[in-house]
């Protein structure tokens, strides 16, 4: 048993060392008529929905579509730009896509699920800006690293407070003031 795992763990060592290779044109776009052919399948198998159920499978299938573009894009021509975009992009499509099951409620309770959806998009958007700011190796990248990281975080929370206030928004009176000056009190909103 020891005998087989020694290789195998060399292989994985080896893995982590050597940094993946770019694709090469060739590779590049037959893996993009892959996907073109993948997204046609996936989009046509959706048709044996209907309703939002049928529009929720096809923005997913595109979402996918999107998503594998964006990693191929970045395995193509590496850097820490196409990573933030790839990031930017999963943000974009899980947005889109939630907005999509949202369509199925009313009133409060759709609003509230689009500022959810809304909120974990800017804390997902706020993550990439922050990786790449990470990624990029100069002196003072700690700095921009600790603005960055500052950044995001008063994004993660204006969309949160965002979310926070539009659940008050189903209360009555009495308990729709409380509800919102406790969302202001865990805020530290005024």
């Amino acid at each position: 048993m020891k005998l087989k795992l020694i290789p195998t763990m060399a292989i994985l060592a080896m893995a982590i060392a050597i940094p993946a290779q770019a694709l090469t044109k060739t590779e590049y776009k037959a893996a993009g008529q892959t996907l073109d052919g993948d997204r046609k399948a996936a989009i046509t198998a959706c048709s044996a929905t209907s309703g939002n159920a049928k529009s929720v499978c096809v923005m997913e299938a595109k979402g996918k579509y999107e998503i594998a573009k964006a990693e191929l894009s970045a395995k193509y021509k590496p850097s820490p730009k196409a990573d933030r975009k790839l990031r930017d992009k999963r943000a974009d499509v899980a947005y889109d896509i939630a907005k999509a099951k949202c369509s199925e409620l009313t009133g409060n309770p759709k609003e509230v699920c689009i500022k959810d959806a809304k909120s974990a998009k800017v804390a997902a958007k706020a993550d990439a800006k922050v990786a790449k700011v990470a990624s990029e190796a100069k002196s003072d990248t700690s700095k921009k690293v600790a603005d960055a990281r500052k950044d995001a975080m008063e994004d993660k929370s204006d969309a949160a407070y965002a979310a926070a206030k539009q659940r008050c928004d189903a209360l009555a009176s009495d308990a729709k003031t409380a509800c919102l000056n406790d969302t202001k009190v865990k805020f530290g909103k005024s």
